[in-house]
């Protein structure tokens, strides 16, 4: 048996992981990274738009701020995140930009004087400071009241981890590429690596560390049509599902992108929003300020997508022979703009529809975009029932999103959180609580039986095909977990993968090469993706509201009352057909911003009973501390900087309002 030992495990290539490995490595620590493909290869360099940071470098910036983030991101979320991590996340993410520039992220830059742009598709001249002349630029982006968004023109998450990939391998970070992890090798409490297959010779190697982080990404690939790259199949929630220890949190949160381009869903930017395109409709009408007038094409992209769907319901999509879709209209902003700051839309464009967006509109349907939910954490990034479990990036429910991400915030939350729990990491490598103590005995059993799993589906006669069952689980998940969801389709839903999850203990194989075997691979995910999908189908179901992403057209109210907690799953038992579901209750009495109207829609939800006694301290502070400072104002609401890592404690600097 071939054994690696290590400090830390990270499990995930993309920005995430490698910022973690960074972290851990800037503290003396020995990282090794496990990546199905090579680093630069990873899923986050789809990231287009940009990452959000409160830096209010850009005039139409000007006021932005911590407090300012995180309420839109709170509200973003429908009240269902954790309001401590969205505030460390807040101050941190203007560090990380900062960092990512000295690490030669090529950031957008402030041009000082004026420019044109576009505004509810009308052509307005701004004018930027010329103190702000060389700075970090931002746009415009969904669900927020400034412009925010730091972007590289719209290949932000290339160039973002272009750079920290060249930044592990300075720091000496090993990455083993074209390795898989099978599963976590714990003792029912304690984490102590994972047994990890080669892909290319099939060898089974345990991998023993002090501290195992999964940074693996979403699980788009559930669905039968995502954005998301073929390696985001949820395999890393999959792993802490089946140790029975570890939990889920909100997996029937799911995010649909507005954009999608139709028919394949490849992700078009919210910056083509955000930089003023217009959504219309097979009459070329603008449909969006008739469902939303305020926000319009620039509300949160759960609402946005809804009113999408809702929109092509009504009639309004245009025919094809894949079905309905909308139009995306960015010929307004001018080809100038759309090659220097859409330069991937405009080869996505080229190379897969035939079309230029800037003469000609682009066709688009909301597609599967990214899962809130993931690992559950507490602030620190560990799993908060199995030691020495740490996940970061969209694989965790740390919980930032809630019901709902903001644009900008994903990948902001990669690097953000990367830089955080990397710091918890090394703490707790450093600690007592990192001592590891696992017997030889524990490790080889756990790499037998994945050898005898592996075997046995090697050697299996069954009639079932891995590729079917995976197409008639991304169908399922398609037909019944979508932007709209009945108890009905639930119900449909959660039986049809049961039985698939039936089916797939008797997938037989064609070709029984225990090596590079894409067959085999397939075969051993299909029994891990239904796992997560029954988590994300049964989570929905019981959850009897609408919240965020999570819209149940049979129960369209958001129910704080019966329904502001967290939904947390388990698979106990190797056997079970359906996850165990518990909730776990968000205190509103701890809330620096009580829950109340999101700013889409009618004001129609059910308080929680603690809402207005809390709304009430926290006028009341604020009336008590008028004149204050703000941070004072936010201490005395949510302490929250004690939680954060020493070296991330100071405050940010900005521009003051009156440069000029």
């Amino acid at each position: 048996m071939k054994v690696v030992y290590c400090d830390v495990l990270v499990i995930g290539g993309g920005l995430a992981g490698l910022r973690v490995a960074i972290g851990v490595r800037q503290r003396g620590l020995d990282a090794v990274v496990l990546s199905l493909v090579p680093p630069k290869r990873s899923h986050s360099a789809a990231a287009q738009g940009g990452m959000q940071a409160s830096l209010g470098n850009v005039v139409k910036g000007a006021g932005d701020s911590e407090d300012v983030h995180f309420e839109d991101t709170v509200r973003g979320s429908d009240w269902g995140a954790d309001q401590r991590v969205v505030r460390m996340f807040v101050e941190t993410a203007p560090k990380a930009v900062r960092e990512l520039a000295a690490w030669g992220v090529p950031w957008s830059r402030v041009r000082r004087g004026d420019r044109e742009v576009i505004i509810n598709g009308q052509r307005v001249t701004i004018t930027e400071r010329d103190a702000a002349h060389g700075l970090v630029a931002q746009r415009d982006f969904g669900g927020t009241r400034k412009w925010r968004t730091c972007y590289v023109s719209d290949g932000t998450g290339h160039a973002m981890l272009f750079a920290v990939g060249d930044q592990a391998i300075a720091h000496g970070v090993p990455v083993h590429e074209r390795r898989e992890a099978l599963a976590l090798i714990h003792d029912g409490s304690r984490c102590g690596g994972a047994v990890v297959r080669d892909l290319v010779t099939g060898e089974l190697i345990a991998y023993v560390a002090r501290a195992t982080v999964i940074a693996t990404g979403g699980a788009g690939r559930l669905y039968r049509v995502t954005t998301n790259a073929v390696i985001c199949e949820g395999i890393g929630a999959a792993l802490a599902l089946e140790t029975g220890v570890a939990a889920l949190g909100n997996m029937e949160a799911v995010q649909f992108h507005p954009t999608g381009i139709f028919p394949a869903g490849i992700l078009v930017t919210e910056g083509c929003r955000g930089d003023g395109g217009l959504l219309r409709d097979a009459a070329g009408h603008r449909f969006m300020p008739d469902y939303e007038p305020e926000k319009k094409e620039l509300a949160s992209r759960d609402v946005v997508s809804r009113r999408m769907a809702e929109h092509i319901r009504r009639g309004g999509g245009v025919p094809s022979h894949f079905g309905p879709h909308l139009w995306l209209d960015i010929t307004l902003l001018g080809r100038a703009h759309i090659e220097r700051n859409l330069r991937e839309v405009k080869e996505i464009c080229h190379y897969f529809l035939g079309i230029d967006p800037a003469k000609d509109w682009i066709p688009v349907h909301p597609a599967q975009h990214y899962t809130m939910g993931g690992i559950r954490t507490d602030h620190t990034g560990e799993s908060t029932t199995l030691r020495g479990l740490f996940a970061a990036g969209e694989a965790a429910c740390w919980d930032m999103h809630g019901f709902n991400r903001l644009g900008g915030n994903s990948v902001a939350e990669t690097v953000v959180a990367g830089m955080i729990v990397g710091e918890f990491v090394a703490d707790f490598c450093q600690s007592p609580r990192g001592n590891l103590d696992l017997s030889t005995a524990l490790i080889a059993d756990a790499v037998a039986a994945e050898r005898a799993a592996l075997d046995a589906l090697l050697a299996s006669r069954g009639d079932e095909s891995a590729d079917v069952l995976r197409a008639e689980m991304q169908q399922a998940m398609t037909d019944g977990v979508g932007i709209f969801r009945t108890g009905a389709d639930l119900e449909a839903a959660v039986a049809r993968l049961q039985e698939l999850l039936v089916r797939s203990r008797r997938i037989g194989l064609r070709h029984r090469v225990d090596g590079p075997n894409p067959e085999l691979v397939t075969a051993y995910r299909v029994r891990r993706m239904l796992k997560v999908a029954l988590a994300m189908a049964c989570g929905a179901l019981a959850r009897r509201e609408s919240r965020g992403a999570h819209f149940r057209e049979d129960f369209p109210r958001r129910d704080d009352a019966r329904w502001l907690c967290r939904t947390l799953a388990t698979w106990p038992r190797p056997g079970d057909s359906t996850p165990t579901l518990n909730y776990e209750a968000i205190d509103v009495g701890a809330m620096e911003l009580p829950p109340g109207w999101r700013g889409y829609g009618a004001r129609d939800y059910v308080d929680h009973p603690d809402t207005p006694q809390r709304a009430a301290q926290v006028a009341a502070t604020r009336e008590r501390l008028a004149g204050a400072g703000r941070e004072e104002v936010q201490q005395a609401l949510m302490p929250f900087r004690h939680l954060l890592p020493p070296r991330l404690r100071a405050g940010n600097d900005r521009l003051p309002e009156s440069a000029a």
